[in-house]
């Protein structure tokens, strides 16, 4: 496939995942959630490693690298995401989240030399201006759900939710020359994952309180924990990694920014509340915006 379309389907991955997200999240913490969710993925992961056999692709300089990677954009990066998620909800955490396009796009020329011009340029720019627009104007003014309500500062969650950005960002950037050599995808997810999980157990281990499971683990937390793992982590995750191989760093983050807009109808879906004008304007443009890229 190409690279932009396993980024969108990376993309919609990760829309799924976050529906079960934002209660298990909200119910265990943050880094309680996280740590499960990693150890589901991890799991996972591995498994999938040994039976392919592909683990042998790694060497002890990719493990580093995909090591430190995994701590910035999994235990710094998806940390300080559900914690956004907890006081802002899933729609305007993914608007601050959806900025990882920029600087994705801003990293990658600084670093990579990676530029986009003409019809890409032109594409790309309506793209993210329709994912911001889908979830800006995307709530109706009589929205009362509880996922709309601020918990605590609201700077807090928007420097969150900028610092999980900016955290996917930058682990983006890191892993694509050594995805390029052919490592394979699974397992270095899986390197990450382990390492992340890692740094989270020592944070359970020295006896952090905001490391501590906030309410008693039920079945139905257990379940969408699980399945926010399988699907937004191992599997989303990894595809992002296949992207990474063969396609640029900036439209691979340009085109998984979408998951605000894929969000939407299946936040409908739970609200029972079709979603305001402006979301589907957004999500025009961001069709148009995709076509122009194709385009160009």
């Amino acid at each position: 496939m190409r690279a932009e379309l396993l980024a969108a389907l990376a993309a919609l991955c990760w829309a799924v995942g976050s529906l079960f997200s934002a209660a298990a999240s909200s119910r265990m913490g943050a880094f309680a959630f996280t740590r499960w969710r990693l150890m589901f993925a991890t799991l996972m992961l591995w498994a999938l490693s040994a039976w392919t056999g592909q683990w042998h692709s790694l060497d002890a300089a990719a493990v580093a690298w995909l090591g430190l990677s995994g701590f910035i954009g999994i235990f710094v990066g998806d940390t300080a995401l559900f914690a956004c998620m907890n006081r802002l909800g899933p729609r305007r955490c993914g608007l601050l989240f959806a900025t990882h396009a920029l600087f994705s796009a801003a990293l990658a020329w600084v670093f990579l030399g990676e530029s986009l011009w003409g019809w890409t340029l032109v594409g790309s720019t309506v793209r993210v201006s329709g994912v911001m627009a889908a979830i800006a104007w995307g709530r109706r003014g009589d929205e009362t759900h509880d996922w709309e309500r601020t918990r605590g500062q609201l700077r807090t969650g928007v420097a969150l939710g900028l610092l999980a950005a900016l955290g996917q960002s930058v682990a983006t950037l890191m892993i694509k020359p050594l995805m390029s050599t052919g490592v394979d995808a699974v397992s270095a997810s899986a390197v990450r994952t382990s390492v992340a999980l890692g740094a989270h157990l020592v944070l359970l281990w020295a006896g952090w309180p905001l490391a501590r499971m906030q309410q008693p683990l039920d079945a139905r937390t257990f379940w969408n924990t699980a399945a926010s793992a399988w699907i937004a982590m191992a599997l989303g995750m990894t595809l992002i990694l296949w992207a990474l191989r063969d396609g640029q760093a900036n439209l691979v983050g340009i085109f998984s920014s979408i998951t605000p807009v894929l969000l939407l109808p299946l936040l409908w879906g739970v609200y029972r509340r079709r979603p305001a004008s402006g979301a589907w304007v957004g999500a025009a443009l961001v069709v148009a915006g995709s076509a122009l890229i194709v385009l160009g």
